[in-house]
């Protein structure tokens, strides 16, 4: 139950923290030696279905907005969502069968870790109600590289919207929207897997994770949102690099 809640606190800070949900998942087993019914694929759909809540806790008034008075903006969300519901269907299994290495985990937490810093250069003053079919392609194509273990959807697609000429708030912003749907169909996708599924789970395990996913994710887009109004992503750009030295020397240290 605990390893539950703490891999449930982790889903919710670094889904949306730019640092790697999915590095730190697998990372946090590979360290500590946990498996059974948390290395599963249900246990990882609790943990998404907690961040999805969270999305929706946070944005549901921008949603009916976007819905009643933004169209234009709302079709653009959609049109952005596409390559990455795309490549999710047709790369999936690549990804969960050979891109999660601890090697490709940290060449993505350092390349991406350079985007980023590349991409604060960029920085101008243009918000969300500006962007243009060209600046939600360009971030939804940035959102399906995600897929790769270590990048991390906002860290790459906050990257996007700054060098599309985004403010950092805006940015992230648009980040969120971006990812409430993708993480929509992954969870119903997924949790209609499971529902066919013959096999008992513990519910009382997964509904600690999903509900520490939940809080610690609603708390994390509250904070990151607040933080870019005033701050650079480096601070994130540094940990990440930190990461990547801490497993290869755990590599080195465990062969």
């Amino acid at each position: 139950m605990l390893e539950a809640i703490i891999l449930g606190i982790v889903q919710g800070i670094t889904e949306f923290l730019p640092v790697s949900s999915t590095a730190h998942l697998i990372l946090f087993p590979w360290f500590f030696h946990w498996g059974g019914l948390l290395d599963t694929l249900t246990f990882d759909v609790a943990l998404h279905a907690g961040t999805l809540v969270a999305l929706l806790l946070c944005f549901w008034k921008d949603w009916l907005d976007l819905i009643m008075k933004k169209r234009g903006l709302f079709g653009l969300l959609v049109l952005a969502t596409i390559p990455a519901a795309i490549a999710g269907a047709l790369l999936n299994d690549i990804v969960e069968n050979t891109l999660r290495s601890p090697y490709i985990i940290c060449a993505s937490l350092v390349v991406v870790g350079l985007v980023m810093y590349a991409a604060e250069k960029m920085y101008k003053h243009k918000t969300m109600e500006e962007v243009t079919l060209f600046d939600a392609l360009f971030v939804g194509f940035a959102q399906a590289i995600a897929l790769i273990p270590g990048v991390s959807r906002s860290g790459i697609t906050i990257s996007a919207g700054l060098f599309r000429g985004l403010d950092r708030e805006s940015s992230a912003r648009f980040s969120f929207l971006l990812a409430t749907p993708i993480i929509a169909g992954a969870v119903v996708l997924h949790g209609r897997k499971i529902l066919g599924d013959t096999v008992q789970h513990d519910m009382q395990l997964f509904m600690a994770g999903f509900l520490a996913s939940a809080v610690t994710g609603f708390f994390a887009i509250r904070f990151l949102l607040g933080f870019l109004r005033n701050h650079t992503v480096n601070v994130f750009v540094y940990y990440r690099f930190a990461l990547a030295a801490v497993i290869m020397i755990s590599i080195w240290l465990k062969g």
